[in-house]
């Protein structure tokens, strides 16, 4: 029997294909920037690297605001910067996905566009809400 698989991240995130491997998503939306020239080969993107990225990454993490109980949605909107929310489960990640209107889909115990089972998104705009699994502070070398 075959898996149903949608969309290229459904394949991604089959243990199978990522083998314990991590992937990053471009944070910019494709819409929005559609048609606008850049410079890729002017800019230091060093920083995407993997030795690099993991360090990046966690500190953006460690320095949000951690964010705890219910109505998590009324308190990020009255915090300013980024906070982070941690979730236990797949079923507690949905409920807080749910409450911010995000995809709730996991796929083989990946939630879409996780790092390291960290899902970043914008809220308000310019907020990063991260919504933490209860492995990735460690994974991310925080705890």
């Amino acid at each position: 029997m075959t898996k149903k698989i949608t969309y290229w991240d459904d394949w991604l995130r089959l243990k199978e294909n990522h083998k314990g491997r991590q992937f990053i998503r471009p944070e910019v939306c494709r819409t929005y920037n559609f048609g606008e020239h850049v410079d890729w080969k002017s800019m230091n993107l060093s920083y995407l690297m993997e030795d690099q990225y993991v360090t990046h990454f966690a500190d953006m993490v460690k320095n949000a605001r951690p964010i705890h109980g219910t109505d998590a949605v009324l308190k990020v909107s009255n915090i300013d910067g980024d906070v982070r929310i941690l979730y236990k489960d797949q079923e507690d990640f949905e409920r807080i996905a749910r409450q911010f209107g995000i995809f709730e889909e996991w796929k083989d115990g990946v939630p879409r566009t996780a790092y390291k089972g960290v899902v970043v998104f914008r809220y308000q705009t310019r907020k990063r809400v991260f919504l933490v699994g209860p492995e990735s502070l460690q994974q991310l070398g925080i705890e």
